[in-house]
């Protein structure tokens, strides 16, 4: 205990002895040391939380400092993990805080290294991070408790496996896009200027060669979706220009003869912009752009942009000049000259660093002022040459940063409000027999096996929201249950420990699934008869397709890769391997890969498998149902489905609008759909499903043969299909 005298009174007082104790035998992994993090790592050291692992991949930035309170100025550009451990370890001399200046996405943070915690806290201002995390708990079948800010606005929201629902059981919007050529060519608004200038030109002029190339691959797609021909072949003429660009930016040094910044400025501002004029179909309904002159703009005598920017390069309330040097406040607006003035500083800058061999390539980041200057400027006289109004610098990097405006009040309300999540979780626990976040609970049981540890009654937790009302600034809603189709939490997850240099793709699929002797009777085929740990009654071949991601490594027409090694397939650890029966009538297995223990003998195989295997879910038969006698007039251009007038069922051949997860897909019942399931028509000759609402499902091969546009069917007349339409004859018994 502490030195100091009742420094854990008043926590023991409120919690109660017992809950109180559990908190410094809990492991704690926070994720995120920014706005949430810091206030968050404060609250839990002072709570009386004292084994506490932080992890953070970001340095410290100026602007950081209004709001993340742990951090001085002397500590910008250093970890903000390290800095933030460091500077809340004061707050309680008994909590020993592990900092970690790393990516949560690392291979060494795999399901292993996430069951040694008893409560995950995440503090992320990443979509991707948080599913990632979201993942990895539902395997390790950790609570994790997530949250967020949004101005005044926050949520904090416990997830635990087959209790609430996961983070991903819910679709998430996904980022606005714009078509290439409305941001390539024709921008209309401000937003359109910021997205080319960050996204296409810095690739273009500071990334790799690959970047520079992506632009092609871009126009590829855009022709393919049918985007304006003629004016994608300008784009790829244009796109193969920048080379001299780039030489000469490489090459730069105050003695050249060459100035990039006005190569570049003379060939996207002006030459590009003349080719673009060139094709007047394009300017019948719309204004066209004017073609901006460097020499014209530097010396004032520039006219011919209608845009609310000054153009002749004199300072009112907009900004100031200082000789060649821009001094500006961030949100003022500039004048043309100024962002002229800007662009070529910024361009001398980036160039300097590339140069000097300081780094390979550079992309944009809001807290690097050169690639922010960069993008503001070219952005502005992009959008002066569009007729579009200008944006402050201020403003740019909000818009560029994809900034949610941070308040420190809101971080601290939410901060308090996941540690309270966190002590409501622990307490719905304290009924089991060992505490779970204890070295114990990294047994590999509980991960494919939930009904080997204590049920956990958690329907006392709720979801809590910060809300603009005075009179009711909080409130909370009970948890949902689990998305049945849920690509991630409905999954049943496993792990294999093993050495990935000696253990085939066979020896886990197979060991998992328990083929173990077919193997050994060199059975190569990807199917297996019903064993006892899936509890299945029913004998038959079982086929199955096996993915990492989205990546199909084997299928049962295709077994080339079962002998092949984990390594060579590319699959490291912490990766995870999809196992998709074909028939849909199980669910989707998860296999984690982690790392064999130091004292793993050498000459026994180099894998451990769970023991006992994971227990294969069986998904509940659709149920059945009868379409009316006389179909209503169709709504819908799709063709109707056809009746099996012998059972007064619909049998799908294909849905059309369900990509479908083989272990995952629904009818409009809510349940599972099979390759070949029994669905009900909705009475309009349409047959919906449900199974990628969520936008996340285990992969599968037909959706695959559907993205490539094939449509597998049992012969030319089924399924709405003339007899006279062209077909592929894959086999004809």
């Amino acid at each position: 205990m502490s030195t100091a005298p009742g420094r854990t009174k008043h926590a023991e007082a409120i919690l109660g002895p017992k809950l109180h104790s559990r908190l410094s035998q809990t492991k704690v992994l926070v994720v995120g040391a920014g706005g949430i993090g810091c206030e968050l790592l404060k609250t839990i050291v002072l709570t009386g939380f004292t084994q506490i692992t932080l992890l953070d991949l970001d340095t410290i930035d100026l602007s950081n400092l209004n709001r993340q309170f742990l951090f001085r100025t002397k500590d910008v550009k250093k970890p903000k993990s390290i800095t933030a451990a460091r500077a809340a370890s004061s707050f309680n001399p008994n909590a020993k805080i592990t900092p970690i200046f790393g990516n949560i996405k690392d291979e060494e943070y795999d399901v292993n290294w996430f069951k040694g915690f008893g409560v995950v806290l995440n503090a992320l201002d990443n979509l991707d991070a948080r599913r990632h995390v979201n993942k990895m708990c539902m395997a390790a079948g950790v609570p994790l408790v997530e949250s967020g800010t949004a101005g005044y606005l926050g949520q904090v929201q416990p997830l635990v496996k087959d209790a609430t629902e996961c983070f991903d059981c819910i679709p998430k919007p996904t980022p606005k896009s714009f078509p290439v050529c409305t941001i390539r060519s024709t921008p209309s608004q401000p937003i359109h200027c910021i997205v080319w200038s960050k996204s296409y030109l810095m690739g273009q002029l500071f990334g790799t060669d690959e970047e520079a190339g992506a632009g092609t691959s871009e126009l590829d797609e855009a022709e393919k979706n049918g985007e304006n021909a003629e004016e994608i072949a300008k784009l790829r003429q244009e796109a193969r220009s920048f080379a001299r660009v780039r030489a000469a930016i490489r090459s730069y040094n105050v003695n050249s003869p060459e100035d990039p910044a006005k190569i570049a400025f003379e060939k996207v501002f002006k030459a590009d912009i003349e080719n673009l004029l060139s094709m007047s179909d394009m300017w019948k309904h719309r204004a066209p752009p004017v073609p901006l002159d460097y020499d014209t703009i530097i010396n004032g005598s520039f006219v011919g942009v209608d845009s609310s920017q000054a153009l002749n390069g004199t300072t009112g309330a907009s900004g100031q000049t200082n000789g060649s040097k821009v001094v500006m406040k961030d949100q003022k607006k500039l004048t043309l000259k100024e962002n002229l003035e800007l662009f070529v500083s910024s361009v001398h800058s980036l160039s300097a660093r590339l140069s000097s061999n300081e780094v390979q390539t550079i992309e944009f980041d809001k807290d690097d002022e050169d690639t922010l200057d960069f993008v503001t400027a070219a952005s502005n006289l992009r959008s002066a040459a569009y007729g579009i109004e200008g944006k402050s610098k201020w403003e740019v990097k909000e818009m560029a940063g994809n900034i949610i405006p941070a308040i420190a009040t809101t971080n601290a309300i939410i901060a308090g409000l996941i540690v309270l999540q966190a002590l409501n979780l622990l307490r719905a626990s304290l009924s089991s027999p060992s505490p779970s976040a204890s070295a114990s609970s990294s047994s590999q049981d509980a991960i494919h096996d939930p009904g080997t540890q204590p049920k956990v009654d958690y329907s006392s937790l709720r979801n809590v929201h910060i809300q603009i009302k005075p009179s009711v600034p909080l409130s909370s809603v009970k948890l949902s249950s689990p998305n049945p189709n849920c690509g991630i939490c409905r999954d049943t997850y496993t792990l294999v420990n093993c050495d990935r240099t000696r253990t085939t793709l066979r020896d886990i699929v197979h060991g998992v699934l328990g083929w173990s002797k077919q193997k050994a009777n060199g059975n190569s085929q990807l199917n297996g008869q019903g064993n006892d740990v899936a509890d299945n009654d029913e004998e038959g071949d079982r086929e199955i397709s096996v993915y990492e991601d989205k990546r199909i490594l084997a299928d049962p027409d295709w077994d080339d890769n079962l002998d092949r090694t984990l390594e060579s397939l590319n699959v490291g650890r912490g990766k995870f391997i999809s196992i998709v029966h074909e028939d849909g009538a199980w669910e989707t297995v998860q296999v984690g890969i982690g790392e064999l223990p130091p004292t793993h003998p050498p000459n026994a195989d180099p894998y451990i498998l769970p023991s006992p295997l994971p227990k294969l879910v069986k998904k509940p038969k659709s149920k059945q149902s009868v379409p009316p006698s006389t179909p209503p007039p169709r709504t819908s251009l799709k063709r109707s489905l056809p009746v099996d007038n012998d059972n007064d069922d619909v049998l799908v051949i294909d849905d059309g609008e369900n990509d479908g997860k083989k272990a995952g897909a629904r009818d409009t019942n809510g349940e599972p759909a099979a390759k070949k399931a029994k669905m009900s028509n909705d009475g309009a000759g349409n047959t919906k499903n449900s199974a990628n609402a969520t936008g996340l499902t285990s992969p599968s091969k037909k959706r695959k043969l559907e993205e490539d546009g094939l449509v597998m069917m049992d012969g030319p007349g089924e399924g709405g299909m003339d007899e006279d339409e062209d077909v592929i004859i894959i086999d004809e018994d």
